[in-house]
């Protein structure tokens, strides 16, 4: 066996070997792992409500520690009458005790595509094996005063949340304070929370509002380093993206939980990203504000991403402090997120959403895809027609490669004759080959150029397919009902036609039907273009048809199916230029 046979063998394997171990000993395991971990929370939890240590304290001057939750607040709430909410995307009620915002559903959006399968459940009731929920409060300069916490129950004015019916909550703490809330919805996943205190207790006392989102147990994510899912916020204008581990090291590492602080900044916002759905605390845009993420507790997995006043406030007797937040808790539309972020004044509040690196050109293609899609009427045949837009775009450039391929062709077998005039003297070989591609007008690197620009369009629209909710279960036609979602069938079982599933075997070897037809327009592609000039490389390019097809397996549905239409059109662009070029010659 020569050198080059071998090389290309071990290159052929080593691929092989990094998409199978890959699956296999990393992706496999990892998921396994995250599903213990889960069950061990969940058990956990349900064990023992007790939590403790709450560690958003504020280092500024004058500002008071947010206080810790109550180990009696779980059964305070279980036990409290509360409120529904009905709005039309959101759905579910707020406990008149604490009014945490802990039971809210999003409708329109369910777990599954089947037909029975529930809503999603975005935040999760205090009395729950894994809660996660939102919560408004104030705090004081510790002078005995009686505050709300979240064992106390409020009255309100009314029993059901509508966006054309708020509803306004008080409590009155014996000691000459009251405190009033007003909630609100918009028509969309908005709510508004106006706080109050009055203080009629005979002095001037000093307060601070704080809110914060915690949630408990450690949520399953896609596991994949192109998308963001975890702690999230805007300071300053910088967006800040965090990890769970980066919380949890807030427990023992000093430093760490100095950097997760953002003291004095003015407006922001802060909560934690899934990858469809956001809850974001949004405070007063003009308050000076202390963010921090922690991780809380005597337990693990006990989150908090949170604010308070970077300085206390101070109110007369008979004066009323107010402050007003927002609470952001449903899906991550893209034009839904831009509305907001213009109409509040928000900083980079699209960056919910992980366009990556290619945000310039990811945002744009969502909006022209989405445009597509409103005059086509479905995001497969809108991802169709966007692929033609890009083809028209880059037609002249890609026309000058594909025509110095053609004429590459036609050189071939004068490239072949001096290769083999030449096959002990490789450097006579270079510089006769290099005279033949200057008298023939040729550069022989020009078919890579239109692929090297291929490359971020191509990770840009992956990004739009995998990350946008538009994409979420839209479907195409035939079997594909999800275009976020791989090819659901498998060569394996004949496309579904067999009575059995392939579900024991790794996602990169259940090769759907479209995987296939982008591999097999790959290779009659790559059959129009001339050969490397290297025999091992020309060997290795056989075969990449063959690796691609394996490792598009995993892709979203509409990608894969973007690559072959691209492909089918490049096929068809080359054969009109070869043609051309022959006649020519």
């Amino acid at each position: 066996m020569n050198s080059e046979n071998r090389n290309l063998i071990l290159a052929i394997a080593l691929s092989m070997a990094v998409l199978f171990g890959w699956q296999v000993f990393i992706v496999g395991p990892e998921l396994e792992r995250e599903t213990a971990r889960q069950q061990a929370i969940a058990e956990q939890m349900a064990a023992s409500d007790a939590e403790n240590r709450d560690t958003l304290a504020a280092t500024t001057q004058g500002t008071a520690a947010m206080p810790a939750i109550a180990t009696d607040e779980a059964t305070a709430v279980a036990d409290a009458p509360r409120i529904t909410i009905d709005a039309p995307l959101v759905s579910g009620s707020i406990s008149l005790a604490g009014l945490r915002f802990d039971d809210v559903v999003l409708k329109g959006y369910q777990e599954t595509q089947e037909e029975d399968s529930p809503n999603i459940q975005l935040l999760q009731r205090t009395d729950t094996a894994l809660p996660y929920f939102v919560e408004f409060r104030w705090t004081q300069d510790g002078n005995g005063m009686a505050l709300p916490d979240g064992g106390t129950v409020w009255t309100a004015n009314r029993q059901s949340l509508t966006p054309d019916t708020p509803v306004t909550f008080t409590w009155d703490n014996g000691q000459g304070l009251l405190f009033s809330r007003v909630i609100s919805i918009d028509e969309n996943y908005l709510f508004s929370i106006d706080d109050a205190v009055t203080n009629n207790s005979g002095g001037a006392l000093a307060f601070n509002h704080y809110g914060r989102v915690r949630r408990h147990g450690t949520p399953v994510t896609s596991g994949i380093w192109i998308l963001h899912e975890g702690p999230i916020g805007v300071f300053d204008d910088i967006a800040s993206y965090q990890d769970y581990d980066d919380l949890a090291e807030t427990r023992t590492d000093r430093r760490q939980a100095e950097e997760l602080t953002f003291n004095g900044t003015q407006g922001g916002w802060i909560g934690f990203s899934d990858k469809y759905w956001l809850t974001a605390l949004i405070p007063d845009q003009q308050a000076a504000l202390n963010f921090k993420f922690s991780e809380v507790g005597s337990q693990d997995a006990l989150y908090q991403a949170g604010y308070i006043n970077a300085q206390s406030q101070l109110v007369a007797d008979g004066a009323t402090l107010a402050f007003g937040s927002k609470l952001f808790a449903g899906a991550k539309k893209v034009t839904l997120l831009d509305s907001y972020g213009e109409t509040l004044g928000l900083e980079k509040f699209d960056r919910a959403i992980d366009f990556g690196w290619f945000y310039f050109l990811t945002k744009p293609f969502f909006y022209a895809i989405n445009w597509l899609n409103s005059l086509l009427g479905n995001f497969g045949l809108a991802v169709i027609a966007f692929t033609v837009v890009v083809k028209i775009f880059f037609f002249p450039l890609a026309n000058k490669s594909y025509r110095s391929m053609g004429k590459m062709r036609l050189v071939s077998p004068k490239i072949q004759q001096i290769r083999e005039r030449h096959a002990d003297d490789r450097m006579a070989m270079n510089r006769e080959m290099m005279d033949l591609y200057k008298k023939e007008k040729i550069n022989p690197a020009a078919g890579c150029l239109p692929v090297l620009l291929q490359i971020p369009v191509f990770f840009a629209l992956y990004k739009v397919l995998f990350v946008t909710i538009e994409m979420r279960h839209a479907p195409f036609f035939g079997w594909i009902t999800d275009l976020s979602a791989p090819d659901p069938t498998s060569v394996f079982n004949v496309f579904g036609l067999l009575p059995f599933g392939v579900d024991f075997l790794p996602p990169f070897l259940q090769l759907g039907a479209w995987p296939i037809m982008m591999g097999l327009s790959m290779f009659f592609q790559m059959r129009l273009n001339p050969p490397p000039p290297d025999p091992v490389q020309a060997k290795i390019f056989q075969f990449m048809p063959l690796i691609f097809t394996f490792l598009l397996a995993t892709f979203p549905a509409g990608l894969v199916i973007y690559w072959t239409w691209n492909n089918l059109l490049s096929m068809a662009q080359q054969w009109y230029i070869m043609r051309t070029i022959a006649k020519e010659n």
